[in-house]
């Protein structure tokens, strides 16, 4: 039987082309990410391998801007454009367009991740995994799930190197010593490395990618993840300073969830996050200040952990914190005393139900005293169908108090919206019992009047999908202009207006680029 071919499609990073083809194989299990690579005779690899030495001589990097994040573009391009003069006066026939994937192929090779690098800039992927240098990588993709690569790295040095090179790119260090690293890459992405024997088949890379532009709340409701009903529930609770944990299972979408709810803290807030590895991207124009854990040097020292950055973050004055996620005992009773003293917070958690939340954060190893529960608000659950290759919102309750304070108070769960998976809808459960209440007592408003303000947010989601409105700067400038003068946005929504009417001529620009 012939190869099926399931999908096609090419990718381009730093001038490099690559053409990929999703196969299903007769004799394989799963499908087959083949990638074809530009393709380097024995003879031009032979000339690039001199080129390198020139280009090193020609390029000059300072020991500060190789341990420095931020330097890195402007290196690649000053590697770049050496490399480009180099090839040119060594190889002075071949087109501007061979060139420049060539110098591409060159800068991948002395200051990336080889093949990977090409791999990184498709957007369909959303793991990439290096299991050892005697097996193909491995791809999750977003349609077809897990894949296998037609792809080999030759040698455990050469993970080994890959693994090195990005660790010193943020300050992390792997060695025999330390042979587990969590680290990102200058794009955000999330790489975890282990080295042989503690992975006994070797050394080994997983690079969780995120999306360039992070996903917004507009997204979601046009992913289906959830709905405008929960979606303006939810930035009614944040924009009148409701607690919130959005739980769920691995990969389930609880970050892009948190995410995507933080434009709707009002401009006027401060914010502090706290995480082990950067993934919060928040508007442009919101007070915020994004604080990551360090891991300790060779010799066990200068090691800065999650509950370092939770208790001095309350000494920085903050409106709201967000901590990336609850492990541990410690930061949970942190976390709910900055609850009970004012401050709201919002953070993500394991858990698999809204049920399990509660058991958890009172059961050992967390413990929890039942009363701190109090201060929370809302637990939203996220929930990823592996076979469908869909993520929804599985469920959102309240927390709700009985007894008032005291010994003799329980703390109990109210399912408002949980999802069904026959017709693939998020449904309304049961009615408020504490939310509204909060809610009145915060804004002042009647319930019918809070139910039309929950309307009016809806009806803003709907003009902002239909207008493409959907990048965190853009989506954050509506909300914000809401927050400023609310009149004229619904008057702008009620008339169907154009988006620069909010955005402004420049923004909306981007935005309309973007939707083409």
């Amino acid at each position: 039987m012939p190869d099926e071919i399931l999908s096609r499609y090419n990718i381009v990073a730093d001038n490099v082309p690559g053409y990929v083809s999703i196969l299903r194989k007769p004799i394989e299990y799963i499908p087959i990410y083949e990638v074809k690579f530009l393709h380097v005779t024995s003879a031009t690899d032979a000339i690039l391998t001199a080129i390198k030495e020139k280009i090193i001589e020609k390029v000059k990097v300072k020991l500060s801007e190789i341990v420095d994040p931020k330097a890195y573009a402007e290196i690649k391009a000053r590697f770049m454009a050496g490399a480009q003069e180099v090839i040119l006066a060594e190889l002075p026939k071949i087109s501007s367009e061979e060139r420049q994937a060539l110098a591409g192929y060159l800068v991948h090779e002395m200051l990336g991740l080889g093949k990977l690098e090409v791999l990184l800039n498709d957007d369909a992927l959303e793991e990439i995994v290096v299991n050892n240098s005697s097996e193909p990588l491995y791809v999750y993709h977003k349609k077809f799930g897990w894949l296998k690569t037609n792809i080999n790295i030759s040698t455990e040095e050469q993970i080994y190197n890959y693994s090195s090179i990005i660790g010193r790119k943020v300050g992390r260090q792997i060695t025999n010593l330390n042979p587990l690293m969590d680290a990102h890459l200058p794009t955000g992405d999330r790489v975890n490395a282990t080295l042989f024997p503690i992975s006994t088949k070797g050394n080994t890379i997983t690079i969780r990618k995120f999306r360039r532009e992070p996903w917004t709340i507009i997204h979601l409701i046009e992913d289906k993840t959830l709905n405008t009903e929960i979606a303006a529930l939810l930035w009614l609770s944040i924009q009148y300073e409701l607690n919130i944990i959005v739980a769920g299972g691995t990969a389930s979408g609880k970050t892009t969830l948190l995410n995507s709810l933080m434009p709707f803290v009002p401009t006027n807030h401060r914010v502090i996050s706290i995480e082990d590895t950067r993934e919060l991207m928040l508007p442009q124009f919101l007070h915020w200040i994004p604080l990551t854990t360090r891991e300790p040097n060779p010799e066990g020292r200068g090691e800065i952990t999650m509950l370092d950055l939770l208790v001095n973050s309350l000494r920085m004055r903050p409106d709201r914190v967000v901590l990336g996620e609850i492990r541990r005992q410690r930061e949970a009773e942190v976390l709910f005393e900055a609850m009970h003293t004012g401050h709201s917070v919002y953070s993500t958690f394991h858990a698999d139900r809204a049920d399990q939340v509660l058991r958890r954060l009172t059961n050992p190893p967390i413990s929890l005293p039942e009363s701190l529960l109090e201060s929370l608000h809302m637990v939203i659950v996220q929930f990823r169908h592996r076979k469908l290759g869909i993520r929804r919102t599985f469920q959102l309750g309240e927390i709700v108090v009985d007894g008032g304070s005291g010994r003799n108070t329980e703390i109990g769960l109210n399912i408002l919206y949980q999802w069904n998976p026959k017709n693939d809808s998020i449904e309304k459960i049961h009615e408020s019992k504490r939310l509204m209440e909060e809610l009145k007592l915060h804004t002042g408003m009647s319930i019918e009047e809070v139910k039309k303000d929950l309307l009016e947010k809806q009806e803003i989601f709907k003009w902002m999908s239909e207008n493409k409105i959907k990048t965190v700067n853009a989506v954050g400038k509506v909300i914000a202009d809401y927050y400023v003068n609310r009149q004229k946005v619904l008057d702008v929504v009620g008339k169907k207006g154009k988006p620069e009417e909010i955005l402004g001529a420049e923004l909306a620009k981007e935005i309309s680029k973007g939707a083409a």
